[in-house]
Order: C-alpha cells, then sequence, then structure tokens
C-alpha cells in the first residue's frame, strides 16, 4: 500500500478530494492532507481530517501534531520541518484539485505556501489534476503552465469535458474522477523508484525514456453519403488512458484519434483520423519509426461499396439494399511488415462465453505479440464507459506477465492475465506493465 500525500487548492471541486480520500483509505492507503487556504472555503480541515485521521495542514509555519509521519507510522522524536518530512514519507504527491493559480506557481517554481513548498522538495512523483472553468484552463498560459510541468515530469492527469460549476456552463474543465484519480496515484507510486520526481534527477523521463509508442484510439467512421455512416460507439476513452499511461512513463507517444470527442492528452502527437483507410495510411506512416504499438482503435470492419457524395433524400429513391465491401486488416496488415525489436498489441471486443476462444484465433491470425480481450455483452464496461475489464492472451513463447499491476493476476491459463473491472487509467497502466515484460523493461 502506498503513503498519498494529497494538496488540495481553491476550487468547488474540492469536494471530489473527499471522495478520492475515502477510496483510497479503504484501500488500504495512508493520506496526509494539506490544503491552500483558499481551499477551505470549499472544505473544511475538519472533514479530511476525520476520513484520513491525521492532522490537516494549511501553513508551513503551523505545527504538525503528527510530525510529518502518515497514520500507518510513529511520529519522530523531533519536531521536523513540514515541508520536508511529510514528502520525504509520501510515495506519491498529488495536487487534486489544481487551479489556474496553483499551476501557475508550481510552473514558476513559486513556494508561497505549504503546498508548493511541498511540491518543490518532493522526490516522489508529483500527480496533478487541474480543474477550472473551460475558458480558463483553454487559455494558452495555462496550457503551458501544464506543458512545462510535464516536461519537469509531473504526471498530469486530465480535466473531462461536461456541466461546470457556472450554471448553465459545459465544456472541458471537471475535476477527473475520484477512482481515476487514485488510479493514478497507484500507478505513479509504482514506478521503479529513480531518486526523484519522474523527468527529474536521478529519473530522466521515467522508465520508457526514448521508447516511441503509436497508439490507436476511438472508433472508424465509412461514409454511406455526405451525412450518414456505418460505425460504432467507441469513445476512445481507453486510447486516451493508454496513450496518456505510456506519455506519463517517458515515452515519446503519436496517438490516431478516429473521431474521438475527448481532450487528447497534454505532450502526446496527435493525428485525427475518420475512416479505416485514413487510419491505415496514418499507421503505415508512423509504424516504422515506433517501437511499440497499441492498437486500441475500433476499426469498421465493413464499408458501403459505393459511398453517394451528396445526402440521400427522404424522398428520392432509395437503394433496396445497401452493398458492403470488407475494409483492411490495419493490425495483420502492420504487423506482416514488423521488424525486430517491435511489441504489438492489439485489441478485441469480443460478445459473450465464446469471447475468448474467438479472441485466442484472433490472436494467431493478426501475428501480435499480445491481444486485450473485453467482453461487449457487459452494459458496465467496455464502448463509453468509465470502467473496463479484460483478460490479456499472450502469444506462444511468452512467459505470463506476473504480477503486472495490483488489479493483474495470472488465470489458470500460462498465457493468460486478467485484470479485473477498474477505471480505465488503471487498465491501461496493467496492459503497459504487460508490454515491459514482454520488451524486459
Amino acid at each position: 500500500m502506498a503513503r498519498i500525500l494529497l494538496g488540495v487548492s481553491g476550487g468547488i471541486a474540492a469536494y471530489k478530494s473527499l471522495e478520492l480520500v475515502r477510496l483510497a483509505t479503504a484501500a488500504g492507503h495512508a493520506v496526509r492532507v494539506i490544503q491552500t487556504s483558499s481551499s477551505r472555503r470549499f472544505v473544511g480541515a475538519q472533514s479530511f481530517a476525520a476520513l484520513t485521521g491525521a492532522p490537516v495542514l494549511c501553513s508551513e509555519f503551523e505545527r504538525d501534531p503528527a510530525r510529518g509521519a502518515f497514520p500507518d507510522q510513529a511520529p519522530p522524536d523531533h519536531e521536523p520541518l513540514s515541508h520536508l518530512e511529510l514528502v520525504a514519507n509520501a510515495d506519491v504527491f498529488l495536487i487534486a484539485p489544481a487551479s489556474a493559480n496553483t499551476l501557475a506557481k508550481l510552473a514558476g517554481g513559486l513556494a508561497d505556501n505549504l503546498l508548493c513548498s511541498c511540491a518543490l522538495a518532493a522526490g516522489c512523483p508529483l500527480v496533478v489534476a487541474p480543474a477550472m472553468n473551460n475558458r480558463m484552463y483553454e487559455h494558452p498560459a495555462v496550457q503551458a503552465n501544464i506543458a512545462l510541468l510535464r516536461e519537469r515530469g509531473a504526471h498530469i492527469v486530465q480535466p473531462t469535458a461536461g456541466r461546470l460549476a457556472s450554471r448553465g456552463e459545459e465544456g472541458i474543465g471537471r475535476l477527473a474522477e475520484p477512482a481515476d484519480l487514485l488510479a493514478a496515484c497507484e500507478a505513479a507510486a509504482a514506478q521503479p523508484a529513480g531518486g526523484g520526481t519522474p523527468g527529474g534527477p536521478g529519473n530522466p523521463g521515467g522508465s520508457w525514456q526514448g521508447i516511441k509508442v503509436l497508439v490507436t484510439a476511438g472508433g472508424t467512421r465509412e461514409p454511406i453519403d455526405s451525412v450518414r455512416f456505418i460505425g460504432n460507439s467507441s469513445s476512445g476513452r481507453m486510447g486516451l488512458a493508454l496513450a496518456e499511461a505510456a506519455r506519463a512513463r517517458g515515452a515519446e507517444v503519436t496517438l490516431v484519434a478516429a473521431n474521438i470527442a475527448l481532450a487528447a492528452p497534454a505532450g502526446v502527437r496527435y493525428l485525427p483520423v475518420a475512416t479505416a483507410a485514413e487510419l491505415q495510411q496514418a499507421c503505415e506512416r508512423e509504424f516504422p519509426s515506433c517501437e511499440v504499438l497499441l492498437m486500441a482503435a475500433a476499426v469498421s470492419d465493413f464499408r458501403p461499396s459505393v459511398p453517394h457524395r451528396e445526402k440521400l433524400k427522404k424522398s428520392s429513391r432509395l437503394p433496396s439494399a445497401l452493398e458492403l465491401e470488407p475494409t483492411p486488416d490495419v493490425l495483420a496488415g502492420l504487423a506482416a511488415q514488423r521488424r525486430d525489436g517491435q511489441t504489438l498489441v492489439g485489441f478485441a471486443a469480443e460478445h459473450g462465453q465464446a469471447a475468448l476462444a474467438g479472441a485466442r484465433e484472433k490472436l494467431i491470425a493478426k501475428g501480435v505479440d499480445a491481444l486485450v480481450v473485453n467482453d461487449i455483452s457487459r452494459q458496465d464496461i467496455g464502448f463509453d464507459s468509465e470502467q473496463n475489464e479484460v483478460t490479456i492472451l499472450l502469444a506462444a513463447g511468452h512467459a505470463p506477465a506476473s504480477g503486472a499491476s495490483a488489479t493483474a493476476s495470472d488465470s489458470r491459463k500460462a498465457d493468460t492475465v486478467r485484470v479485473a473491472c477498474a477505471p480505465k487509467a488503471r487498465v491501461a497502466a496493467a496492459v503497459l506493465d504487460v508490454v515491459e515484460r514482454l520488451r524486459g523493461v
């Protein structure tokens, strides 16, 4: 279990941090909380203290009754400096919500409150979760500050789009859900110690430093006419989570995104596409230079043979049948061109009890190293859901990825890794753990 230091800055989203603490302590993690003075206008220190079982601090001049110790530790016999002792004991430092003001202070290296002083002194991974109005979040200054923090090794948990605090306003800027924040903390805390924050001294860029990763995400759309199409309900969440997780580990990530409405992770090269043909062209162009391919996009199996250039009018004579033709098997085509040193992971959406049997055949036919399988007959996971539950099949000759993550365990079959139902960020971390073992990282 990890020791999580939580920094809470001012914003209405601070209420979500209470749920994060509840989830973290229920999972067995030890949590300490520090707040900015403005955050206490939204959530009181007593609420965090009740959930953590530890005192909450706001100022570096405030005496800490626990002397920097976490709930699972005995306090030292002296009075240490809070901003040094707290981060020295922490396995990960999460700032959630991170307001625009706090982001600017972190980027500028300011230390005018306890939260910022701890960030400067932290040798553990730093996870930052921005939350604010969409116009503030999209401002170039805020985006520049986020990019700078990421370059320095901070793990950025992207905000989501939806209803905002101001009445009637919607857009990107909502704090990520508490379960996703916890998954990000667990993933960051599980990374090998490197003597500093990822990207900092002693750990330049994380365990995937120098590795080029190609990720596909979303669902392709094949036009019937100028406005209608054949498509699927993939939201791209799994692919985005993979791209974010690979970037957080230090990889150079290219994301081929098919019709995704969600915000792309910062620091990722973004290539938008629409159809299977466009996705194929982008992948064939990028594949030769990558070391890892994560093919999470839901590519249409069929497309209209002759799409109409104009909109088919309801009043006109419609065709009695829609003639379809198969689309190219993009993943199999890339696998046929692979070079030594490349690792290929495919994704398969299968249905019901025969899911694994069909997936094993697909694993062999496509020629990939691993296939991530999810059962789309379940309504609580998969397409357009925040959660997923998968089985990772390994090709013959690959050892099972024992201990791939806290949520993954070997099944009875030696070539199978199961990942229990979890937020997609945690599933992504488990998939990357498997890739690391396939590559011997």
